[in-house]
């Protein structure tokens, strides 16, 4: 086995660590720089949702395609270029005075964004055995966390000091700048190195053709789509209290916009602990009794919430607990890709599966909306989001050990 110290898996890691977090850092950083744009250029809300669902909506759309060329040609270039991608929408929104261009820039970056968590997530899993997996994804997924908990100090000192298109410019110019560092030190695979996947003595994968595992025998197994529809579902739950939670306690609780922004500041520590602990320790458990652990604990979360969320202390505990579990979901069912389906096919599976995961956030944001306008609370909604937790748990339990 090679040393932990000089295998180049490591390098690898901490390149996709800088690309996830640039990558959500520009996605969090729009609505931090939203009020400054709406007062300078005059956007409604409304048109401010249709700018961000611009950047959703490519993203969902692209992502499929983006994992299938991964294992086609490798991530190195999917995300070299997709790095380029990203970088020019970015920096093209700190020039935007008009609501048509603010779509075209933003979906732009979307498109980028596409080729950037997928790719690296399928190269990660490639890179690092499976039983080393839950390691490396909770290194790399505490990029999104970090950047949620810190753009937030960030964005307004850039404002203060300068200009809120100064905060677009500064991310676009990081995001250009890995386009040099992923494409000199990625590569796509451990085979081109001489190298097996770190922690891995033996790779018997290999002994597989990658051709018997065709991709229409992907979309005719009944495990994808188990586990899938789970994601699916569990995607709900979380982007449905995550997107509200601030909106709940300003509006429903009457507590004050800077009481009511730290639980975004909570939700993002929490994920960056929960990464770092609940990952590495699916490698002990198995994948399938983490990801059963998570989803049954964002039931009870959400449940608390819905019953003792008036409870200021509760309501902080409650979001604490169902951030742990929302930074580790998404990897956690992305190393499913690889845990059931063959190596050469990870990208393509994580791809489909983002359809699934784009549908249940979206559908998150039209269910709470719609019950909290008509209804005049999210008592509702956080109920169907308790609901579609639990049921997600229960899907996962069909799904085989190995």
């Amino acid at each position: 086995m090679d040393s932990l110290r000089f295998h180049p898996a490591w390098i690898i890691l901490i390149i996709c660590f800088l690309d996830i977090f640039i990558n959500f850092s520009i996605r969090l950083g729009y609505g931090l720089s939203l009020p400054e744009m709406i007062r300078e250029i005059g956007f409604s809300r409304s048109a401010a949702a249709t700018i961000y669902n611009s950047y959703l909506l490519v993203y969902v759309a692209a992502t499929p395609f983006a994992g299938y060329i991964t294992d086609r040609f490798g991530a190195r270039w999917v995300i070299t270029s997709c790095a380029a991608l990203l970088g020019a929408g970015t920096l093209l929104m700190g020039t935007v005075h008009d609501f048509g261009a603010a779509c075209l820039f933003y979906a732009l970056a979307g498109l980028g964004a596409s080729g950037i968590w997928t790719p690296a997530l399928t190269l990660i899993q490639r890179w690092f055995s499976p039983r080393r997996r839950g390691l490396a994804l909770g290194i790399l997924s505490a990029g999104y966390g970090l950047g949620f908990a810190m753009m937030g100090a960030v964005f307004p000192w850039i404002v203060e000091n300068a200009n809120w298109r100064y905060s677009w410019y500064a991310l676009g110019s990081a995001a250009l700048g890995m386009i040099i560092l992923n494409g000199l030190i990625l590569r796509s695979d451990p085979a081109e190195t001489g190298r097996r996947p770190w922690g891995e003595e033996s790779d018997p994968e290999q002994a597989f053709s990658a051709k018997t595992f065709s991709l229409s025998g992907i979309f005719r197994s009944p495990l994808f789509w188990i586990i899938g529809v789970s994601y699916f579902l569990i995607t709900f739950s979380l982007y449905g209290i995550t997107t509200f939670m601030v909106d709940y306690a300003r509006f429903e609780l009457g507590w004050s916009l800077d009481k009511a922004s730290r639980l975004a500041t909570v939700h993002g520590i929490s994920q960056v602990l929960g990464v770092l602990t609940i990952l590495p320790l699916s490698d002990r458990l198995g994948r399938k009794k983490t990801v059963l652990g998570s989803n049954f604990v964002v039931a009870a979360a959400i449940a608390g919430i819905l019953f003792y969320g008036r409870e200021e202390a509760f309501l902080f505990f409650f979001i604490g607990v169902l951030a742990a579990s929302y930074g580790v979901t998404f990897p956690l069912y992305g190393a499913c890709a690889g845990d059931y389906f063959h190596r050469e096919r990870i990208g393509t599976v994580i791809g489909a599966w983002t359809l699934l995961y784009g549908g249940g956030a979206m559908a998150a944001h039209w269910v709470g909306g719609f019950i909290r306008d008509t209804a005049g609370s999210y008592g509702g909604a956080f109920a169907a989001y308790a609901v579609s937790a639990f049921a997600s748990f229960v899907l996962f339990v069909k799904v085989s050990k190995k």
